[in-house]
């Protein structure tokens, strides 16, 4: 069996060791994917920082894979929902694995379009291996064709930190004074298509973050300050990306009567008390868990026409580590994606 670059988890806050590993073998209805790039997501760092608890290990992390179709796996068997979907995607062609890999296909939340939900679902570099490495294998239904116009850097973080960035803001209404908390990866491809939208944004960085703050006004914020001060207006809604519990007294705080506090992301630290009056006025906090297939095409088409454009920090394979430390650290602007294959277009 041919084997391929890849860096490995062994465990809970251990550095990722670099490795030669056979190669995935697509099993049923899935395709081998030769991998161009992978971003790198706050999402991989939970689960090397042991936040997430349930990783097979060991593990190759990653699920903002860009790649080409390599080979594909036999017919899946059955009928349904699983039904053989022969020929989805052509040897060659270039597509996006998510971090949804797959899920049940009978429960009530698959039945009523709310997969991300499942209580089977199964994702990309958590419970399946992902795409730090030279190939990947995925499930065809789950996997995106990737709208022409990106290279294969900018398209990466599109695949998790602009779906469920695009999830969330879906989550937000038709709110027009929208704050995020944190302007990183997600943030700064959320506030393009935001304003494309029509919509105002506040960003809210950490104190003290000058460079940040200009970073978003560069994109189109109208107001960019500090997140222990107040916006100039009340907001509508606001999205917290940042995975900080502190956070959502913040929100609550500087969103109207009738507004929307929105965590983006999939681990936060906890949550400290705070007064029922900040609540009060049919104000709602509510997460966001990961992403169904359609808010995928829908974000993949909006992309292309709000003119959404990724600010990549490229690493080498390599390099993960310093990719995640920089990522923990906040040293990032905009999203770091591994170049796995040097060919990939920038």
């Amino acid at each position: 069996m041919p084997a391929m670059r890849a860096m490995i988890l062994d465990g809970p806050k251990k550095p990722l060791r670099p490795a030669d590993v056979p190669q995935p073998v697509p099993g049923p209805g899935e395709v081998l994917v030769r991998v161009r790039a992978c971003g790198v997501c706050r999402t991989d760092l939970h689960v090397v920082d042991g936040d997430l608890a349930e990783p097979k290990l060991p593990l190759i992390p990653g699920h903002q894979v860009v790649g080409t179709v390599e080979a594909a796996g036999p017919a899946r068997p059955g009928g349904g929902e699983g039904a053989p979907r022969r020929g989805g995607f052509a040897v060659g062609q270039r597509i996006g694995i998510p971090w949804l890999g797959g899920s049940c296909g009978g429960c009530d939340y698959c039945r009523e379009g709310r997969e991300n939900l499942c209580g089977h679902a199964r994702y990309t570099g958590y419970q399946a291996d992902g795409g730090f490495a030279e190939f990947c294998a995925a499930d065809e239904r789950f996997c995106f064709p990737l709208p022409e116009g990106y290279p294969d850097l900018q398209a990466a973080p599109l695949l998790c930190a602009g779906l469920i960035g695009y999830r969330a803001l879906r989550m937000a209404g038709d709110a027009q004074r929208i704050g995020f908390y944190g302007f990183g990866a997600s943030a700064h491809i959320l506030a393009q298509a935001a304003k494309y939208q029509g919509r105002k944004i506040y960003a809210f960085t950490r104190p003290g973050d000058a460079a940040g703050q200009e970073f978003a006004r560069r994109l189109g914020a109208d107001w960019a300050g500090s997140s222990d001060e107040p916006p100039p207006e009340p907001l509508q809604a606001a999205i917290i990306f940042a995975p900080a519990g502190e956070l959502v007294p913040a929100a609550l705080r500087a969103v109207a009567r009738g507004g929307t506090v929105v965590c983006a992301g999939i681990h936060m630290s906890d949550i400290p008390a705070f007064p029922y009056s900040i609540l009060w006025g049919e104000r709602v906090v509510r997460s966001v868990a990961n992403l169904t297939r359609q808010d995928g095409q829908e974000f993949l088409a909006l992309a292309p026409r709000a003119g959404v454009r990724s600010v990549v920090q490229p690493y080498p394979l390599e390099k993960a580590n310093e990719a995640l430390a920089d990522l923990r650290a906040g040293r990032l602007t905009g999203a770091a994606v591994l170049v796995v294959d040097p060919r990939a277009a920038q």
